[in-house]
């Protein structure tokens, strides 16, 4: 009897020992990690992820989510991609567009003045058809017509021109941490969406970055036109 009271008290006394390592071990793990990442999933872990978080942090920027998706993203319905990234609707499906004034007057061949740039990224909804005459007169009218409209001519930008100025290719391009400053056009659209967290590009073929509205406004300053209809 007491030889098994005796066995029974070692093998106690060695799960206490051993819950006491596993419990040392968690508070170390925590401690060495106070603030873990909780804009990523374990597979979004690249390069580009953490340029462009540090990007948005610094920025202020705080409400953010980086998500991967599959290589056939891009052939499945918008319903099927609003439930891999759990958005709020399809309309809150958004993509980055490069586009190129090509009747720009000759002087003006780079970003260095945004209210008449060369070029322009505008973000609108996949379930939006973009309406690049509302932004010719949006320019028009922001240069008080100072310059004619005919020397507005928005076109989408050739795919070579585009990740060349932004750094992203087909599919990845988003208006987070450029390589060249281009002034922002955000669709008014996007901005009325409830709630205000909407998906973009994130950099990478297969990776998006969904992100609160008021808080990329902050940081980007863009210009918000209406420029689509649904």
């Amino acid at each position: 009897m007491e030889e098994s009271l005796a066995q029974l008290e070692r093998v106690q006394t060695n799960l206490l020992e051993r819950i006491s390592k596993l419990e040392q071990h968690s508070n170390l793990q925590s401690d060495s990690n106070p603030n873990p990442q909780s804009h990523t999933d374990t597979d979004t872990d690249t390069d580009t992820v953490s340029r462009l978080s540090s990007i948005l942090q610094t920025n202020g920027v705080t409400d953010f989510s980086f998500k991967r998706v599959a290589s056939d993203y891009y052939d499945w319905p918008l319903e099927a991609r609003r439930d891999a990234l759990n958005a709020a609707s399809i309309h809150h499906l958004c993509k980055s567009i490069v586009l190129v004034n090509t009747q720009a007057p000759s002087n003006v061949v780079d970003c260095s003045d945004r209210n008449n740039s060369k070029y322009y990224v505008v973000v609108v909804q996949y379930t939006a058809r973009f309406n690049a005459d509302a932004v010719k007169n949006f320019l028009y009218n922001l240069n008080n017509g100072t310059i004619a409209k005919k020397k507005f001519n928005l076109r989408l930008a050739p795919e070579e021109i585009s990740a060349e100025l932004t750094g992203y290719g087909h599919n990845g391009v988003t208006c987070i941490g450029m390589k060249t400053d281009i002034p922002v056009i955000l669709d008014e659209a996007i901005v009325k969406l409830t709630p205000d967290f909407f998906w973009l590009g994130g950099g990478e073929v297969d990776l998006k970055l969904g992100i609160r509205t008021s808080e990329l406004i902050k940081f980007i300053n863009p210009f918000i036109v209406s420029c689509s209809s649904n």
